[in-house]
């Protein structure tokens, strides 16, 4: 697989969606049918060659090589757990690296995909959010990892089969405050021209930017996943600090009005599981409260701890305890199987590598320094 560096010269075809990349044939003078054969040869065929494009002519394969390329992020390190799951560091501009995670099971392959280099929001106990944010990635920078997974994984599985069922915006970075490239890199992975996933394949997760999950509806219809992690707003402003602009009454309105509008089944809440901390027996009832007033299924997720941070995952006992009462109040929940933590692969423990602007990560490690003194 032949990679080179991105030139800013050049346009990265991995990034236009099909408007833009017919477009930008019409600019070249060319019939908009070129950018469809174009479209299947990068994202269907895996190529990133034009030279290889065999139904092009010769004169507009070397015009695409003087004005276009084809530009994935750069792998830095590549690793495999125990369990399967596969996780990348991958290399952006700006001296920076983001994580990307293949999560395979019997019936599906899921991947993770990043959004941002680090993150707005500064959720307390996520990984990500400790090491602060550098800039959202473009749409061709999100899209490279989905191209790069399905060639990579391609060659672990030795199979031209679809290896990527699923993909879910839920790596690095809040995707809604990146809306234009994330949007615009999620028409590409529905595309028939492009990967070719149905939208009901494609996981959005937001910590509940609740003006752009209204966009959501008119842009991009996936299925969508909000991060809840508390039944109240006292606790929930601690947990998830968007809160404090978006509460939760607003944030469920929008969910209903996504699930209304989009022909969403369900919107699916992800509660992660902290010991003494938002897994009293009360918040599993004050939970169950909330879960009958939109059609949704909760997702209970035990905390993956990484460095620095104090919360503990919630017993066994008490997980199942929490379960029951939703259970018991009609509630669909599941937990999710804690996958590749040994390799910090794990829901949670996202941190790559992040040029920080906001100085939230030095903060951070001042405080740790200061509880060790």
């Amino acid at each position: 697989m032949n990679i080179q560096l991105a030139s800013s010269e050049k346009t990265n075809l991995l990034g236009l969606d099909r408007p833009a990349m017919e477009a930008f044939f019409a600019e070249m003078g060319e019939k908009s049918f070129r950018a469809t054969q174009v479209m299947k040869w990068i994202h269907q065929v895996g190529v990133n060659d034009f030279e290889q494009m065999t139904n092009i002519s010769k004169s507009l394969r070397a015009a695409l090589a003087s004005s276009a390329e084809i530009t994935v992020p750069s792998i830095l390190s590549d690793e495999l757990s125990e369990d399967g799951t596969r996780k990348w560091l991958l290399s952006v501009p700006g001296k920076s690296a983001i994580e990307m995670v293949f999560i395979p099971e019997e019936s599906r392959g899921t991947l993770c995909v990043s959004s941002q280099v680090g993150c707005t929001l500064n959720c307390s106990f996520c990984a990500t959010g400790k090491q602060g944010y550098n800039r959202n990635l473009n749409t061709a920078e999100i899209v490279g990892q989905v191209w790069l997974a399905k060639t990579l994984l391609a060659q672990q599985y030795q199979t031209d089969d679809r290896i990527v069922s699923n993909v879910v915006m839920m790596g690095m970075g809040e995707p809604l405050m990146n809306f234009d490239n994330v949007v615009a890199a999620m028409n590409i992975m529905q595309d028939d021209c492009g990967f070719g996933l149905s939208r009901r394949r494609i996981t959005l997760s937001t910590a509940g930017v609740v003006p752009q999950i209204d966009a959501l509806l008119e842009a991009c219809h996936v299925s969508l996943a909000v991060s809840l992690h508390a039944p109240n707003d006292e606790l929930r402003n601690e947990l998830v600090p968007l809160n404090r602009k978006y509460p939760i009454d607003e944030l469920l309105s929008a969910c209903r009005r996504y699930v209304a509008s989009s022909n969403r089944a369900k919107v699916t809440f992800e509660y992660v599981m902290l010991e003494g901390i938002n897994d009293d027996l009360e918040h599993a009832h004050q939970l169950a409260s909330l879960m009958q007033t939109v059609p949704s299924k909760v997702n209970l997720i035990p905390f993956n701890p990484f460095e620095g941070i104090d919360y503990k995952r919630s017993s066994n006992s008490r997980i199942n305890r929490f379960k029951d009462i939703l259970q018991d109040a009609g509630v669909i929940v599941t937990v999710r199987k804690t996958r590749g933590d040994d390799i910090e692969a794990a829901c949670g423990q996202l941190a790559g590598d992040v040029m920080d602007r906001t100085r939230r990560a030095e903060r951070f490690r001042q405080k740790q320094a200061e509880k060790i003194q």
